[in-house]
């Protein structure tokens, strides 16, 4: 008997879905009467031969639970021809450089897609405009190829998922192909000629609904359609490779002497009591003009031996006191930590001080609006705050997965030689309590993090990072912090320094740049586009390469 079957088998179920783990790839995608598809692979583990896996196009809305897939394939096509006519998204980077915790690479280098007349106004921010009009491939340009729906097999849509059905008693009722062999010349050349603006539009509402989850992140776009990458998940603490990375709750100390109540109600009130600045940098001036003798005594320990116990010498606390009147006015960084890069000590959940101890900042998290916009001026993604930022205020915190070194050398191998990623060491304290360049952890913010990993470089930055820690025994773990570095208005662009190295004069930076255009050994590198004064020509060190 000859059985046959309709290439879709139906449910009764409005809408449904491919689901990403069924996905293999997608190979090309084409405009079929005025609808945007994509020709997908499905997987097949128990083929004897690739060729006869199930391939089937699918229109955009299909997609929706494999959206950062249908993206990636999307950037993929600007490699290499950078040339199709109408929209074409661009490339956003998928190489990766390993940095220190003084080192961080952003995504620069975009290629850009053609403008519109028409500016969208999102629930999370001012969204580039997408082409109402837009041309198509017509189904009679191509061969009788280019009516079939799938290739190899059956779908069956269930319960609100899409499956692929391999049956070869139904043979005689599909159409087979050697999948191995598609996308062929009629596809390709269809997709050559087919912009992706509803695919554009559906990439960038997936990004927004990821927005509406996180408070006072918003996203702009006022030069193309590209979306950030839909496969970055935003957290609010670091997410830890393996369990046993974490500190555990009684590896916690806090000060015990202090109290909520002390003196002007903000919890700690003297540095010489306060357990958790035991390790804190001293106040020599502080300590100079109280006590000479305890002074002359603390720097001969420090020339004879290179260490001395600090506890119950003067310190500081790092930030101005909270102004209990006007919640608006920030607390701030004071320029002693600001200037000197001493790492911070918070105080934490075991101690005594109370919620509202003033050496609690970081730890409450970011309380000011960003933007992720896009840059004009290939820089890739860039971010702003919404309000004005006084000198020494904190912005956020560099987030990601917590691993080992170990587990990072392995990421960057398998990222290519560029290197060119979003690893950060937490290399601080290499040389103390055993902590060495081999068994320090490292925060990778590729995949997941917060709003800061979209920050930009720059040559002469407006922000810098700091070391903050809320256990003083910890010398692993602790949050890098991003402050103000000097008053910067609404609206103007956020940078640091990925490098953080030390500033020089003009004449100084000038020359340097110059000698480094002109090194052979730096063809290749990576180029700064900060376009300061002082720019360095190139994002990293010839001499950290090498090393």
């Amino acid at each position: 008997m000859n059985c046959k079957m309709p290439s879709y088998i139906q449910s009764t179920r409005l809408t449904h879905s491919v689901y990403l783990e069924d996905i293999d790839c997608i190979l090309c995608h084409r405009s079929f009467n005025g609808v945007e598809q994509f020709l997908i692979r499905w997987k097949h583990v128990t083929l004897a031969s690739p060729r006869s896996a199930v391939v089937s196009w699918h229109p955009i809305s299909e997609l929706s639970r494999c959206l950062q897939l249908v993206q990636t394939y999307v950037e993929e096509q600007g490699v290499g021809e950078g040339k199709a006519s109408g929209l074409q998204l661009p490339l956003l980077p998928t190489s990766r450089k390993r940095k220190t915790p003084d080192h961080e690479h952003e995504h620069e280098h975009e290629h850009e897609i053609e403008r519109s007349q028409v500016n969208i106004r999102g629930a999370s921010g001012l969204l580039s405009p997408l082409p109402s009009h837009v041309g198509s491939v017509s189904p009679k340009m191509l061969s009788p190829e280019f009516d079939v729906l799938v290739y190899n097999g059956f779908l069956k849509r269930k319960c609100g998922r899409i499956f692929a059905l391999h049956l070869r008693r139904f043979s005689d009722s599909f159409t087979e192909i050697d999948a191995t062999t598609l996308p062929n010349a009629d596809m390709t050349r269809a997709a050559r000629l087919t912009p992706l603006v509803s695919t554009a539009r559906a990439i960038r509402l997936g990004f927004l609904e990821k927005l509406r989850r996180v408070n006072g992140l918003y996203l702009e776009n006022k030069v193309n359609s590209t979306t950030p990458p839909l496969h970055f998940r935003f957290i609010k603490e670091y997410v830890f490779l393996d369990d046993e990375l974490q500190t555990s709750n009684d590896a916690f100390v806090g000060c015990q002497q202090c109290r909520p109540n002390m003196g002007q109600n903000i919890g700690c009130e003297y540095t010489q009591k306060c357990d958790c600045l035991e390790y804190a940098n001293v106040d020599e001036e502080k300590l100079k003009s109280t006590n000479l003798v305890m002074y002359n005594k603390y720097i001969e320990d420090l020339k004879t031996s290179g260490q001395v116990d600090t506890l119950g010498l003067p310190k500081r606390f790092p930030y101005t006191k909270p102004n209990l009147d006007n919640p608006n006015v920030p607390q701030k960084l004071l320029a002693y930590y600001r200037e000197s890069r001493y790492p911070i000590y918070e105080c934490n959940h075991k101690c005594r001080c109370g919620p509202r101890c003033k050496s609690r900042l970081v730890q409450k998290g970011r309380k000011v609006p960003l933007t992720i916009f896009k840059t004009d001026n290939k820089r890739g993604w860039g971010v702003y705050c919404n309000e004005d930022l006084v000198q020494g205020q904190f912005i956020d915190t560099y987030l990601g997965e917590v691993i080992t070194s170990q587990e990072a050398d392995r990421r960057e191998a398998d990222s290519g030689s560029e290197k060119n990623s979003y690893l950060y060491a937490l290399d601080k304290f290499v040389g103390e309590g055993g902590i060495t360049e081999e068994n320090c952890l490292v925060i990778d913010g590729q995949y997941m993090g917060g709003p800061t990993r979209f920050i930009n470089h720059s040559c002469e930055p407006n922000c810098r990072q700091y070391t903050v820690s809320y256990n003083k025994y910890d010398n692993r773990l602790y949050n890098l912090a991003f402050f103000a570095y000097e008053n910067i208005p609404a609206g103007v662009e956020l940078t640091f320094d990925y490098m953080d190295l030390d500033e020089v004069e003009e004449d100084e930076a000038i020359r340097l740049r110059e000698a480094a255009m002109k090194d052979p050994r730096n063809a290749g590198r990576v180029p700064c586009n900060c376009g300061t004064v002082k720019c360095r020509g190139f994002l990293w060190d010839q001499s950290r390469d090498e090393a």
